[in-house]
């Protein structure tokens, strides 16, 4: 068993409108990779999230009189903290640097994920701008996947990562947040063990790991390689939802 893994260069930078499924298309023939049945093509939110226009400009942000008082206390800029609240359904953690908050997709993460990193509109006019995340990453793995589908006559499937921070842990990882014909979680439960226990609890999430080995060779500064092949993955292929992996709050022992 191996697991390929093939980072794709020379994807331009991305504007909004842009078609990624054609980008990644031209992308995979510059390397001469044919998609097979099976293959998933791992992609970062940053160029899905420019790709669909989520940019938005600090300046045009009015921030309300709670994020006005959650800048007080993180010492972060108000007009930042109104895009996150307006990301965010609840806020869980805050202190002067760090905003950790439950997106309205239901995962937890700093920021709602809004970044600065890597992100300047078309227009070069100097403004402070930053990135949201897709609106709905499930919709927009489909609508990839439906597309190179398409144009490859191959069964794939599409898997969207971002850079996300672990409690206990120093350091981000690349985690899903947008899943379309692969699994998010894999059951493991009643199958046997090398002794023929047969196991109770196990659920694989194997998006979460694919992403995790992904982002090694995607890389995270300034490699300009937001998409990744991947050949071999080991379970089979089937319909999927971020939804999988997200631990329903009434079972999250930590909040």
């Amino acid at each position: 068993m191996s697991l390929t893994l093939t980072a794709l260069r020379d994807i331009p930078l991305i504007q909004p409108g842009d078609d990624l499924a054609s980008l990644i298309l031209q992308a995979l023939a510059r390397a001469s990779i044919a998609l097979e049945d099976g293959d998933i093509l791992v992609v970062a939110q940053k160029i899905v999230s420019k790709a669909e226009g989520r940019l938005r400009k600090l300046s045009e942000v009015i921030p309300s009189p709670r994020a006005l008082e959650i800048s007080g206390a993180t010492q972060k800029d108000a007009r930042f903290v109104e895009l996150v609240l307006r990301e965010s359904s609840e806020i869980l953690r805050m202190r002067p640097g760090t905003l950790i908050v439950v997106h309205r997709l239901g995962f937890v993460c700093a920021n709602a994920g809004i970044d600065h990193s890597n992100v300047q509109a078309e227009s070069g006019d100097g403004e402070d701008w930053v990135l949201l995340l897709p609106e709905n990453p499930d919709a927009s793995a489909e609508e990839l996947r439906r597309k190179l589908e398409a144009a490859s006559g191959r069964k794939i499937g599409v898997l969207i990562i971002d850079s996300h921070g672990r409690a206990w842990r120093n350091g981000v990882v690349g985690v899903a947040i947008g899943v379309a014909g692969m699994p998010a979680l894999v059951d493991m439960r009643g199958k046997p063990d090398l002794f023929g226990y047969r196991l109770r609890i196990t659920q694989i999430g194997a998006a979460d790991e694919l992403a995790a080995a992904a982002s090694l060779v995607m890389g995270q500064a300034d490699e300009r390689t937001p998409v990744v092949h991947a050949h071999g993955f080991p379970y089979a292929l089937r319909d999927g939802s971020i939804n999988e992996l997200i631990r329903p709050k009434e079972q999250d022992l930590f909040r």
